[in-house]
């Protein structure tokens, strides 16, 4: 295989890697929480959403059953399923299981926690969240800002969010 070949590559392989280090952001009963970040829909959104990954490497099943922030007037915990063809998103009434030994991703596209009616606590050193599980209790995390998505990029927006709360 020539140079060149092996160079776009491996090169391709560096970029879709993971990285090689989570970023713990709390640990509580076993339950790791990493890789957080947290956007609003937009730049005048009054929605934003959060992504993190949450590992139970103990020996009990957990659940997240509820999130809290000041950044939001409501905070829920949000799935995205597909009805006849359209994708939509739902609120997850039940909590989030978390079996014991296990990793489970809330990223875009899939799980998350929704942030609806955004106040003035958003922003500024990053989003403050308090996680409730049914066994670990209450956590409190800060959850770094990433950039909000451009109209033309699409993204995680649920504009049906931003004019009904």
């Amino acid at each position: 295989m020539p140079a060149r070949a092996l160079c776009a590559i491996s090169a391709l392989f560096v970029l879709l890697a993971p990285p090689a280090v989570a970023e713990t952001l709390a640990e509580a009963g076993g339950l790791v929480i990493a890789d957080g970040s947290a956007r609003a829909a937009g730049a005048a959104a009054r929605s934003g959403a959060a992504y993190l990954t949450l590992s139970n490497t103990g020996e009990t099943d957990d659940r997240l059953v509820a999130a809290t922030s000041p950044a939001a007037e409501r905070v829920e915990l949000h799935d995205h399923v597909v009805d006849d063809g359209i994708a939509r998103m739902v609120e997850i009434e039940s909590g989030i299981p978390l079996p014991a030994g296990e990793t489970v991703s809330l990223e875009q596209g899939g799980m998350h926690i929704m942030f609806l009616g955004l106040t003035d606590a958003w922003g500024g050193d990053g989003v403050p969240v308090t996680l409730v599980f049914e066994q670990a209790g209450e956590v409190e995390v800060t959850l770094p800002l990433a950039a909000a998505p451009s109209a033309a990029h699409g993204g995680d927006h649920h504009p049906e969010h931003d004019s009904h709360h």
